[in-house]
């Protein structure tokens, strides 16, 4: 097999993506062409005066006919072409697509006249799109083969070899038995022909070369991008060492187990294990959007949802229990479909809702968990009777580092990346995330929020 991709585009989905997208355009194409056609044959006597004799009505059919079957068939040969550079791939098969229009334009422009057929122009259209798609060394070939052919049919057509078929009424008199019309004709055509490959081929080219070089800096950003997250992981998990350290000895001497303490400076220390804590939680957040966006592929299995929403609410329910919090997982699937998930990436997000939940709910409340969904996709509702989240907050609430404003001066721990790291992870599975306050279980005085993932089933 002939390889016809050039190296740069091996594994550039967007330049497969395009050249499948104008497969099919074509084919669509070429359906509106075959009936125009058959149109044209039918109705030319009639609305625009032309007659043919039955010999070129017949072929004019066959050749229409077999426009629209050939057709069908790469239509159904498409669906199955795989982009893979050394196979049958979208440029072999955009490639037998022009071989196979020429091949019925040059019998269509035989039976129409040769070189009296307007339909001549559609070969300067086949040339300009090929040297879009074809590399040039290919497109530089078919057009002198194709010019070679034509000119070949035009002169064998002059000598009586081939016999001339004329369209009655299109012209006053005859042209192809004139050398002087025939020699300008075919030399302007010619001319007009491979200027349209060259221009087009070069442009084509061109784009292609900003292209690869477009790609390559792209590379190269997403390389500078990956050692930039490794520096800053490895600075970040250097900076927790000591703050772990001073945590330690804060507990030490909160506990006194270095002697008892003065009510005030007791405080004060307090306040400084919150602050360190909230330090640490700063760090880990971090940690966790860098290693996000160093993990570019999806360690993808199959998943039972309500089984992982299990697991992660059984881990929290001792913060549950500690504020006799109602902790509820709600499976109202009539079909339980499985699906295709990182499990350790979907642990953190709905680990993250859910201590949310329990941090923002005030005590004797309630946290539920609902699971969702259809055949394609499943929804993952959790629901609180918390402080709720003011309408003024909804959408900003996923910004980083952003807090909502009933809780900025409130005793409440965190950094306002837990819900970005959320997003991040939903996104990477093709889902979305949004955010309702009230909630479902919203009372007078707690309204509560209600965080929902929607994510594909594969």
């Amino acid at each position: 097999m002939i390889s016809l991709v050039p190296s740069w585009a091996h594994h550039y989905d967007e330049f497969w993506n395009t050249l499948r997208k104008r497969n099919l355009w074509f084919i669509k194409l070429r359906y509106g062409a075959a009936f125009m056609l058959a149109g044209f044959i039918l109705s030319a006597e009639f609305i625009l005066g032309f007659s043919l004799s039955a010999v070129q009505e017949v072929a004019l059919l066959i050749i229409t006919l077999s426009i629209l079957l050939y057709n069908i068939l790469l239509h159904y040969i498409r669906r199955y072409v795989k982009c893979a550079p050394d196979a049958f791939n979208p440029l072999h098969l955009a490639l037998l697509q022009m071989g196979l229009d020429l091949a019925a334009l040059f019998l269509l422009c035989y039976y129409t006249g040769s070189i009296e057929s307007p339909l001549f122009m559609l070969f300067v259209f086949h040339m300009i799109i090929g040297s879009l798609i074809l590399p040039g060394v290919i497109i530089y070939s078919v057009a002198v083969i194709m010019i070679l052919l034509f000119s070949l049919m035009i002169y064998l057509e002059y000598f009586g070899i081939l016999t001339h078929y004329s369209v009655n009424g299109l012209l006053d008199f005859p042209l192809y038995n004139n050398m002087a019309f025939i020699s300008s004709y075919l030399t302007i055509f010619g001319f007009v022909i491979l200027m349209c490959v060259v221009i087009t081929n070069r442009i084509a080219r061109e784009l292609y070369k900003m292209e690869q070089e477009l790609i390559e800096s792209l590379n190269k950003l997403k390389s500078a991008e990956i050692e930039k997250q490794k520096y800053i992981m490895g600075v970040v998990h250097e900076i927790k060492t000591p703050l772990a350290a001073v945590q330690s000895y804060l507990d030490l001497i909160l506990q006194k187990f270095l002697g008892p303490l003065n009510e005030k400076i007791e405080e004060k220390l307090k306040r400084s294990r919150a602050r360190s804590l909230e330090a640490i939680a700063l760090i880990d957040d971090v940690l966790k959007i860098s290693r996000i966006k160093l993990l570019d592929e999806l360690n993808l299995e199959e998943l039972d949802l309500y089984k992982v929403v299990c697991e992660l609410s059984e881990k929290q329910s001792v913060n549950a229990q500690k504020k006799a919090i109602r902790l509820n997982v709600v499976d109202t699937r009539t079909v339980k479909t499985k699906m295709n998930g990182d499990k350790f990436l979907l642990g953190i997000a709905l680990s993250n809702l859910i201590s949310n939940a329990i941090k923002y709910t005030g005590l004797n409340g309630a946290v539920e968990i609902e699971i969702s969904g259809d055949n394609n996709k499943n929804i993952i509702t959790v629901s609180d009777s918390g402080v709720g989240i003011p309408q003024e907050d909804i959408q900003k609430i996923f910004n980083d580092f952003y807090r909502a404003s009933n809780i900025r001066n409130k005793n409440y721990n965190g950094t306002g990346l837990g819900l970005t790291i959320v997003r991040q992870i939903v996104h990477r599975h093709n889902g979305e995330i949004s955010v309702a306050s009230p909630s479902k279980l919203a009372a007078k005085s707690a309204p509560g929020a209600a965080f929902t993932i929607v994510l594909p089933v594969t």
